[in-house]
């Protein structure tokens, strides 16, 4: 088991002179900006602006925690706090009549935070391999007409499927499910099954294509559609993906399992699974989300998990997140993309947020806050002082019995995909300080 959160030792700094200069620069544009205001508005005055600064971002933090965490007219006022800190910090600094001053530090900071991030950029994760294989001869495509706000119908998906020879099965009416429709297929002799549909439903029908080692096709045709995303395939033309019927390659890809659930994105335990249990969630997400977090978050109304993987052991976690390979470093909530979802092992991650510093530093998006555990596994058990918990499988809720094992199926899935798409966007660095002083006063070493 691998520890992404603490790194271990640091590695010995080898670097390209285009990193070294990059990390140069960010620490120059860093002081630069810290200079400018005490070097202008002069050093007293200059700490002064810098500390009000601090305090209103400070002060902003702590009140979105408290918007998160009540109700009522509590969170009203936390609400008003949320938008007056910074409004008051403005009109400070504009009563000091260095407003330009705001604008040209916001410039070189984020100029220090680009070429930070570029300086420690790592190379792209080496894609799955591919395999050439021949075109499916019956390939059954499963078509949910109502994801994605309809896409099936406005890409013309239907049309498009059967004139490359693909048999379309439609997901509509009541009693009949995505697994029936699939199990239907490999009955009726396809040798490749495919959806046009939200990763829910793609789990499933990956999970009975990996059953019978048959090739899995993915249609974005979702609403966010992450695995889509995670195969480099266009999310932005469905339709595109059809050219893996006719001019595509095979690659190898792990599923996650979660109990006897297969997941090709995640498993989601604690606050996220519950608020997607509720049944007020499909009508109104945001008023359902805002009503249920202050019981979750803060202990009232929410399950408590203990989470064991290898020789690991949390307890008191308010959400556990497993995914299928871990996601990408800045992203603590399962929201963004993998590097790569070949590498055989289970991403996971735990948040325990105590209070308001807690929540600061997951508002902040840091992976190192003390309020996150982070690491990878090859199974990870999740339990609770209840009989049952609410899972999130890919966005779909259900209850399952404690404890719940997670693990990762290697290589399990082939997925048939076009030989040209996009790609998967590179991972984005975690702009860590001390990792870029030593880029920056290194002098290169093979």
């Amino acid at each position: 088991m691998i520890d992404v959160r603490t790194g271990g030792t640091p590695a010995p700094v080898s670097s390209r002179p285009a990193q070294r200069w990059l990390a140069r620069l960010s620490f120059a544009a860093a002081v630069a900006a810290t200079a400018l205001v005490l070097v202008v508005a002069g050093l007293r005055a200059g700490i002064a602006l810098l500390v009000i600064a601090a305090a209103g971002m400070a002060l902003t933090l702590a009140a979105a925690w408290w918007f998160l965490t009540h109700r009522g007219l509590l969170r009203a006022l936390a609400g008003v706090a949320v938008v007056l800190a910074p409004l008051i910090v403005a009109v400070l600094y504009a009563r000091a009549r260095l407003v330009w001053v705001v604008v040209v530090f916001a410039m070189l900071w984020s100029a220090a935070l680009a070429a930070g991030r570029r300086a420690l950029s790592i190379a792209d994760a080496a894609p799955p391999r591919e395999y050439d294989t021949p075109p499916p001869a019956r390939p059954y495509l499963i078509m949910n007409p109502r994801s994605g706000g309809g896409k099936v119908v406005r890409f013309d998906l239907v049309r498009r499927a059967q004139a490359l020879g693909a048999e379309v099965l439609l997901l509509e009416g009541t009693g009949v499910t995505v697994t029936d429709l699939a199990r239907k297929a490999i009955r009726d002799g396809a040798d490749l099954l495919g959806v046009a549909g939200g990763d829910g439903t793609q789990a499933l029908v990956a999970g009975i294509a990996a059953e019978h080692g048959l090739p899995f096709m993915v249609v974005s045709a979702g609403t966010r559609n992450h695995f889509a995303l995670d195969l480099g395939l266009d999310r932005d033309d469905p339709a595109t993906c059809l050219d893996a019927l006719t001019d595509g390659v095979e690659v190898r890809v792990d599923l996650g399992m979660v109990g006897s659930r297969t997941f090709v994105n995640n498993a989601s335990f604690g606050a996220y699974a519950a608020v997607v249990q509720s049944p007020a969630y499909r009508e109104d997400k945001a008023r359902t989300t805002l009503d249920m977090l202050p019981g979750l978050l803060t202990g009232r109304n929410g399950t408590g998990l203990r989470l064991v993987a290898g020789n690991r052991e949390l307890t008191g976690a308010q959400a556990v997140l497993v995914s299928n390979n871990p996601y990408a470093i800045e992203d603590i909530a399962g929201l963004g993309h993998r590097p790569r979802v070949d590498g055989g092992v289970l991403g996971v991650l735990a948040v325990t947020v105590r209070g308001a510093v807690d929540a600061a530093g997951l508002i902040r998006g840091r992976r190192r806050a003390k309020s996150l555990t982070a690491f990878t596994a090859r199974e990870a058990v999740i339990d609770a002082d209840a009989p049952s918990v609410p899972v999130g499988i890919d966005g779909e809720a259900v209850t399952m019995s404690t404890p719940v094992l997670c693990t990762i199926v290697p290589g399990a899935l082939r997925v048939r995909v076009p030989r040209r798409r996009p790609g998967v966007p590179p991972p984005r660095p975690e702009l860590d300080w001390a990792r870029l002083r030593r880029l920056a006063l290194s002098t290169g070493r093979r």
